[in-house]
């Protein structure tokens, strides 16, 4: 019998992403999400998330995702839907607000006020979120789980 006590899972540190050409996916996030360049050399890129970041890594040579994907939490969702009709996106989820980035990458857009999902107020602050709110089922949701 295996005694060993087994790690928890505390949260995600990172997303990487392989993308074409930095620059041109730097240009293309930068379309639909104010973000903080974090750091860049010619085959890396990293967009600030707080204490968490995406990493944009150049060279993509697999075919496009079709379920696999991440979901992005923004503090307007919206704001995001309103710049991908703008910029001719297709969203593929009729639910969800899910889209291919040029490379392949799909992603769920989920908005920070309706998911259990939270910052602590530190990290908001400084990101400049201070205040960012909750609906009532997301601290619901919180605390039943003993996090509200």
């Amino acid at each position: 019998m295996n005694t060993s006590k087994k790690a928890r899972a505390v949260g995600i540190n990172h997303i990487a992403l392989e993308v074409g050409e930095i620059d041109a996916a730097l240009d293309f996030y930068g379309r639909f999400l104010d973000f903080t360049l974090r750091s860049k050399s010619a085959g890396m890129a990293f967009i600030d998330l707080g204490d968490q970041f995406i990493a944009l890594s150049r060279g993509r040579s697999q075919p496009g995702d079709d379920e696999r994907h991440f979901g992005l939490v923004v503090d307007d969702k919206e704001a995001v839907r309103r710049a991908l009709d703008e910029m001719g996106a297709e969203i593929v989820s009729s639910r969800f607000l899910d889209f291919y980035d040029p490379w392949g990458n799909r992603i769920e857009i989920v908005g920070y006020d309706n998911i259990q999902f939270t910052k602590a107020e530190g990290v908001l602050r400084g990101m400049g979120l201070d205040g960012l709110g909750k609906t009532e089922k997301a601290m619901n949701e919180l605390a039943d789980k003993g996090m509200g």
